[in-house]
């Protein structure tokens, strides 16, 4: 299940950045900031967002992986397992 993301208005944003700023790198969890009372944008850190986006790029070569194998196309056993070794050491 999602956590629920802390949420704060853009005038606080505005009043108290460097104080929110601390916040979303010290806790490393995305601050949804709102406009008008609706979701405008949403704050990460950069630790967050790298991890992210490697999560990302790893869950687009295991899709791509799973399309080549049910077409019967694409590498063999050892050759993914060395990618994906690959990948995984990255993020360390």
């Amino acid at each position: 299940m999602a956590k629920v993301s802390k949420i704060i208005p853009i005038t606080d944003l505005r009043h108290n950045a460097a104080k929110v700023l601390k916040q979303v790198k010290d806790t490393r969890e995305p601050l949804v900031i709102t406009q008008r009372g609706r979701a405008a944008a949403v704050m990460l850190s950069v630790e967050a967002y790298e991890q992210a986006e490697h999560d990302r790029e790893l869950l687009r070569v295991l899709a791509q992986g799973d399309k080549e194998a049910a077409a019967a196309e694409g590498y063999d056993l050892d050759t993914v397992l060395g990618e994906a070794d690959a990948l995984l050491k990255e993020a360390r």
